[in-house]
């Protein structure tokens, strides 16, 4: 991945030393140790949406258009100098390559990733967002199985206010504002065998289905 650990955190400290940005640290981290690509993401400016659009469908919470993402692999230079070009802008990663996402209630995702643990299921990096919203991050492909999955299951989708995100989407990464409304975080942040090998999405969706009923309920 063009990085090693203790490579990364000595070019971390560097990059801190020289004083470039946080996003900069971030972007080369999740490219050159997570292997994730990175798009530049808009963000809000005076009430509005930094891509100038007045009738923005998702103000702060989409990639630039005329951006072009930084590479999964790219080196620490290569990042920052591709991000400089965009300063202030969110981190957006794109969906359906590396990972997919599971979209769920904060208050339920909380209680799964707890239960989840306990039973010492294989988990990858969980987020949540300003919305309330927890994302856990799973196996690419797990959106075009989901609704299969929960048929057989004789799960509702919608009454669980659950969804999975595919190819196509983006999710705001830590630690950029969302949309205005603060800042994503992370519940359970990546590791080497989380972001490469994120869990196939059969492995947790039980639990995650049944805890979501349960809140719901």
């Amino acid at each position: 991945m063009g990085f090693t650990i203790g490579g990364i955190r000595e070019k971390r400290e560097g990059v801190r030393r020289r004083g470039r940005s946080s996003e900069c640290t971030a972007v080369a981290e999740f490219t050159g140790l997570w292997g994730w690509d990175v798009a530049p993401g808009a963000r809000i400016e005076a009430g509005g949406c930094s891509c100038g659009d007045a009738a923005c469908a998702a103000p702060g919470a989409h990639p630039l258009r005329r951006a072009r993402p930084v590479r999964a692999g790219a080196t620490l230079a290569d990042a920052t100098a591709a991000w400089s070009r965009w300063p202030g802008a969110a981190l957006m990663l794109p969906v359906g390559s590396a990972f997919d996402v599971l979209d769920v209630a904060e208050r339920a995702g909380r209680h799964a990733l707890a239960r989840l643990e306990r039973m010492g299921l294989p988990l990858g990096p969980v987020a949540v967002t300003p919305q309330g919203r927890a994302q856990f991050y799973v196996a690419p492909g797990s959106a075009a199985v989901l609704p299969r999955l929960l048929a057989r299951a004789g799960w509702d989708d919608a009454r669980l206010d659950l969804r999975a995100l595919g190819t196509g989407a983006y999710v705001t990464a830590p630690p950029s504002d969302r949309g205005g409304r603060g800042p994503v975080s992370w519940l359970r942040a990546p590791s080497l065998d989380t972001a490469l090998r994120p869990p196939e999405l059969r492995l947790l969706l039980g639990t995650l289905a049944y805890v979501a009923h349960r809140v719901q309920g």
